[in-house]
């Protein structure tokens, strides 16, 4: 599938109406959530029926969620937007992956970051107690404590003294923000970054890093009961440094969906703009092997 070089010779992906045909190239597809399949209030239905019938067709979904809970409350979460189950096969969330990490290390008094009853699934299932921060040996961050309020830098005093005491900041959500219903907030990942860039020690469970499709990878052979190569994986995505990234740190090929976190940068109207595709997949931006308005068969 050819790709075009903007000015400053960089690939940009073609713009496709239709998924099928590269879809059909595929055993399986790790597929993104929020932004692909819905939007935060409601599933995306061209996208769930295209899932579906790569499905029928003997593909398999692994859907791959920067979620900061466990996989049942993502599949809770997926019902309450009427998102079909013959879309997927399974789930890998982050909140997961971040809860696996601290059994890990084994550490047993944890300081929590995020909207207590949100996301009532993952501080239920610490490995440790949720203590004060002086007591802690780690932090786990779901997200901010009132993200329609407070901004990263309200946290900027408490990293403060997260880094004096050298605590790892476990992040359960990479997500710098998210798309709810056409409004954006901040997620966990804008305050892990604040920290790293402090000079802090966080451990990111979920997209870009390899752990998030390493642990889809294995699901899915699984699933199929035989080896999957890589180069039959296809991941789709709206979000270049956590979907389109991570496809590239893994070493398969990608899908890049343009109407969720990157929608005021590349459509004009319903189109998706050639010009502002070509902007955003400049020097240093991940490869797709093409870009779609919405995932569609």
């Amino acid at each position: 599938m050819p790709t075009s070089a903007n000015h400053n010779g960089s690939k940009v992906p073609p713009i496709l109406e239709h998924a099928g045909p590269l879809l059909s190239r595929y055993d399986a597809v790790f597929c993104d959530v929020w932004g692909v399949i819905h939007n935060g209030v409601t599933a995306f239905e061209a996208a769930c029926r295209a899932l579906e019938k790569f499905r029928g067709q003997g593909g398999t979904v692994i859907l791959v969620s920067n979620a900061p809970v466990p996989k049942q409350r993502v599949m809770d979460m997926l019902d309450f937007r009427h998102v079909p189950r013959g879309a997927w096969d399974d789930i890998v969330s982050s909140g997961d992956i971040a809860l696996t990490h601290l059994a890990e290390r084994n550490y047993e008094r944890i300081y929590c970051i995020g909207p207590q009853d949100r996301d009532r699934a993952l501080f239920s299932a610490l490995p440790g107690r949720s203590v004060e921060l002086a007591d802690a040996e780690a932090i786990v961050c779901t997200g901010l404590n009132d993200d329609r309020r407070e901004t990263p830098e309200d946290y900027r005093p408490l990293l403060d003294e997260a880094l004096r005491k050298k605590l790892c900041f476990v992040c359960a959500n990479p997500d710098l923000v998210v798309d709810v219903g056409g409004t954006l907030y901040y997620c966990a990942g804008a305050i892990a970054d604040l920290y790293e860039h402090m000079g802090g020690d966080v451990y990111w469970a979920g997209k870009p890093y390899l752990s998030a499709y390493e642990t889809a990878h294995h699901k899915a052979e699984a699933l199929r009961t035989k080896n999957i190569a890589k180069s039959k994986v296809l991941v789709i995505g709206d979000a270049l440094r956590t979907d389109i990234k991570g496809a590239e740190n893994f070493g398969c090929d990608a899908l890049f969906i343009a109407s969720g976190i990157h929608r005021h940068e590349t459509v004009d109207g319903i189109d998706l703009s050639a010009t502002k595709l070509a902007d955003l997949f400049g020097p240093g931006a991940p490869p797709a092997l093409g870009a779609m308005i919405e995932l569609a068969w």
